[in-house]
């Protein structure tokens, strides 16, 4: 049987090609509401669970497939993005301790970035690891703007920087200083670019709305930065790359979806503004959505990394 028409309610069709990422039977649901700010999303295979973030109350929720949602952790000195590293331990950008910490296997933390250069960091906020372990996180002065997702305090880095970090070495390179406020970032398939988002808009309805993409060199240094794409609705926070190289980014009005050369080619719609996304499920096709107050989820037609 054809699949049914996609639901306008739910899909905004740009490009023909947004047709075949999508299912037209998969509804948006919503999995859970109840947080202040909801962020950083991670699907933890192993227990078939999604953590993410609340940041304004202080707390990282989880949520597993027919068992709802319990705290992971409280007093969470406000985290903001989360992923594993390569032995499924957990990372964390803290808004509070203005740093970059790992969930070891028993549970312990260990801080892996606090400072760079004798001086603090502005506000961690979202994160990646690459298949060589290195850590490569964004560091926006977010968290340090008031005291509602952190505390208040003056930036003492004097940019707001992308870092590399070497978790075998401790060595803290930035690898972008241009930003006006960095934010959620992700590789492309091949890990030969970054993608990165600038989200000054947020506070600045001057400064661009954009994406810029990376090549990798030498898997240590980013050169050759362009804009990738731009966002028609609200700004870009976090977002997440599939295995085709399609990037489904979070906006004002729901998530955006853009092929590798950059074209729009359709839309979720989501009734909240949309701060982050995550791949997760058995087969990795349903897409978890933080946005505001709730955690939403939809199937797709293609795999995320």
């Amino acid at each position: 049987m054809p699949d049914m028409p996609q639901s306008p309610s739910i899909y905004e069709i740009h490009d023909e090609r947004f047709r075949q990422l999508t299912v037209a039977s998969s509804a948006l649901e919503e999995l859970y509401a109840g947080c202040r700010w909801a962020e950083g999303p991670v699907w933890i295979a192993d227990m078939q669970c999604v953590i993410f973030s609340d940041i304004p109350n202080q707390r990282m929720l989880r949520w597993v497939d027919g068992g709802g949602v319990s705290v992971f952790r409280s007093a969470s000195n406000f985290a903001n993005g989360n992923t594993r590293d390569r032995q499924g331990r957990l990372i964390s950008c803290e808004h509070g301790g203005r740093r970059v910490v790992r969930t070891e296997l028993d549970g312990s933390l260990t801080v892996l970035a606090d400072q760079y250069q004798g001086r603090r960091l502005n506000s961690p906020n979202d994160v990646v690891v690459r298949s060589d372990d290195s850590i490569w996180f964004t560091d926006p002065t977010y968290g340090i703007l008031s005291d509602y997702e952190g505390y208040k305090a003056e930036p003492e880095q004097a940019t707001r920087n992308v870092y590399r970090l070497d978790p075998r070495t401790g060595e803290l390179d930035p690898v972008a200083t241009d930003f006006g406020q960095p934010n959620g970032l992700a590789f492309s398939p091949d890990e030969s670019k970054l993608y990165v988002a600038d989200s000054a808009a947020s506070h600045d309805v001057n400064a661009p709305r954009h994406i810029r993409v990376f090549d990798v060199a030498d898997g240590r240094r980013l050169v050759n930065g362009r804009v990738f794409c731009t966002i028609d609705n609200g700004v870009p926070d976090g977002f997440r790359v599939d295995m085709e190289g399609n990037l489904w980014t979070s906006a004002g009005d729901g998530v955006h979806c853009f092929s590798a050369d950059g074209t729009l080619l359709g839309k979720i719609k989501v009734p909240q503004v949309v701060a982050n996304v995550a791949f997760g499920g058995p087969r990795r096709n349903c897409l978890f959505i933080t946005a505001t107050r709730s955690l939403y989820a939809v199937y797709l037609a293609v795999n995320g990394i």
